[in-house]
């Protein structure tokens, strides 16, 4: 067997097992299983292996491509009405939120081994994984931002059912039943394909940063307001593999030093996710209070992270699940939009 073969044969049993490892996080309940079980499978390859591991351009191109039509797909008339109704507080607190993902980040940088702009991307409270999708092509060390990133979602899956049941006194069960009306298979994949390709290809004309994501997540958001889209969504086998995709990239280039820099910066930042969650939770009083709605929904609404999670609380709970989804969607496209200018503005002052 030649050395192409045995790379492909190396490449195929990491994915065997990332797809494993995938299965078994849906089963425990764990938030992008996917990710995880790529991220997992692609560190122990390159940490139990010798050689390197690579994840092919054109595949993690197209994982980032159908993330960003995942999160593009979001947006819908509904929710900017939501929006429009409440516009100057609802962009306020998302600013805010901006903010403090910045001041959380110039933080984590105290920690020896993390630069500008990997502290601030692995405290961007909102789209995590595009952000970690993003993340190596800014200049941010991807395998950092995907461990914080995800530890803040975790933490948030964990402690946000409790919040909303001890502290507001939130109960399960209270949602009404939703028709499930979107297309099926065929139309998603139509819908995903077309996005992602049109997608890319205008957005590397316009010179677009992270053409691959940002390209994609703004063609399907122009196609679903528009409706051509017919309300068709990424389907879930999809959704998964690009996920899984972006996992086994991050994962398979840890080193032995990565881990170690990582372990030191743990504690760290736990302190700094637990106070940037206890601010969003400030934030979503305000946003309580200046708006009108509950201040569950506005607890719910500036939640950072987490974002299917969140709607599904939201939903078993009785909450407001469609301003819920206009305030987490709009900060998740502000904070994906203005990821590039961020990193820019951050890598300026080092290398200038």
């Amino acid at each position: 067997m030649g050395d192409r073969g045995r790379e492909l044969l190396d490449l195929a049993a990491v994915v065997a097992a990332a797809v494993v490892a995938s299965v078994g996080f849906a089963a425990l309940g764990l938030p992008s299983p996917a990710l995880f079980g790529g991220l997992l499978a692609g560190l122990v390859r390159a940490l139990g292996f010798r050689g390197r591991a690579t994840v092919p351009r054109a595949a993690a191109s197209a994982g980032q491509a159908t993330i960003g039509v995942a999160m593009g797909s979001l947006v819908d008339l509904e929710t900017l009405r939501a929006v429009g109704a409440n516009w100057l507080p609802v962009l306020l607190v998302t600013v805010g939120t901006l903010a403090l993902s910045l001041g959380a980040g110039l933080v984590l940088r105290l920690q020896r081994g993390i630069s500008p702009v990997t502290g601030a991307f692995a405290m961007i409270a909102g789209g995590a994984s595009g952000i970690v999708a993003m993340a190596r092509d800014l200049g941010a060390d991807a395998r950092m931002v995907a461990v914080l990133q995800y530890l803040r979602v975790l933490l948030i899956v964990v402690l946000m059912p409790v919040v909303a049941t001890v502290g507001f006194g939130a109960q399960s069960g209270a949602a009404a039943a939703v028709a499930d009306d979107v297309p099926g298979w065929p139309a998603g994949v139509l819908f995903t394909v077309g996005c992602a390709v049109g997608g890319l290809v205008v957005g590397r004309l316009v010179r677009l940063p992270v053409a691959s994501l940002l390209g994609p997540l703004v063609a399907a958001a122009v196609v679903d307001l528009t409706g051509l889209g017919g309300g068709a969504e990424v389907p879930g086998l999809l959704g998964s593999a690009a996920f899984l995709v972006i996992g086994l990239q991050v994962g398979v280039s840890f080193t032995r030093e990565s881990l170690r820099t990582i372990g030191r910066a743990l504690p760290l930042a736990l302190g700094v996710i637990l106070a940037l969650v206890a601010a969003s939770a400030g934030l979503g009083a305000v946003l309580s209070a200046t708006t009108g709605v509950s201040a569950l929904d506005g607890y719910l609404a500036t939640t950072p992270g987490g974002l299917y999670a969140v709607l599904a609380t939201a939903s078993d709970i009785g909450a407001d699940v469609t301003f819920v989804l206009a305030v987490q969607v709009l900060r998740l496209f502000v904070m994906l939009l203005s990821a590039p200018l961020v990193a820019r503005w951050l890598r300026g002052p080092a290398e200038g």
